[in-house]
C-alpha cells in the first residue's frame, strides 16, 4: 500500500511539469515573445484576429519540441510592437514535398 501511495505522489508531483504555458502575444514585444519561447521550449500563443475570432497555436524553440513526423518552420505572429514577429511552429513533414532534408531551425 505504501508503494502505491508513493507512486501516486510522484506521478502527481510530475504532472505540473508537463503543463504548457499560454500567453497573449499582443501584450508582449516581439523580443519578449521570442525569449519566452526560447526559455520555455514550447508555449501556446492565443490572440484575437481582426475579425474577432480566437487564434491559437503551439510555438517551439526547435525541431526537438515537435513530433517525430513534424519539423519547426517559421511563422509570423502579431505582437505589441511587430505585426510579423517570426517564431517557430511545428509543421507536417508532408509539407516538404518529398525533400529528404529536414530543416534544422532554432530560435
Amino acid at each position: 500500500m505504501k508503494t502505491i501511495a508513493a507512486t501516486l505522489v510522484l506521478v502527481l508531483a510530475a504532472t505540473p511539469a508537463l503543463a504548457i504555458s499560454r500567453y497573449n502575444p499582443l501584450t508582449m514585444t516581439c523580443e519578449k515573445a521570442r525569449a519566452t519561447v526560447h526559455r520555455q521550449g514550447a508555449v501556446i500563443f492565443r490572440w484575437t484576429s481582426p475579425r474577432g475570432l480566437p487564434i491559437y497555436d503551439r510555438f517551439v524553440r526547435n525541431n526537438g519540441y515537435c513530433d517525430y513526423n513534424q519539423y519547426a518552420e517559421w511563422k509570423n505572429i502579431p505582437t505589441r510592437d511587430d505585426r510579423t514577429c517570426p517564431v517557430l511552429n511545428c509543421q507536417s513533414i508532408d509539407n516538404l514535398d518529398g525533400t529528404f532534408i529536414i530543416p534544422n531551425r532554432h530560435l
